[in-house]
């Protein structure tokens, strides 16, 4: 358990969130919130360049 307190302190709020996901067993949940954390960053990052119409060709 010391080695998930180091991480913790080390990662701040990312590292307690992942505390709280692996103690209340929500281990699955993870890979779907990344998934929508980077399409939701791709959709803010490429609003401003050329590479937009092609990206929003996606969805």
């Amino acid at each position: 358990m010391a080695f998930f307190k180091n991480i913790t302190n080390r990662l701040g709020i990312l590292g307690e969130l992942l505390q709280f996901f692996l103690q209340n067993k929500w281990w699955w949940i993870t890979p779907m919130l990344l998934i929508l954390l980077m399409f939701g960053l791709l959709i803010v990052f490429a609003q401003g360049s050329a590479v937009a119409p092609f990206i929003y060709t996606l969805f």
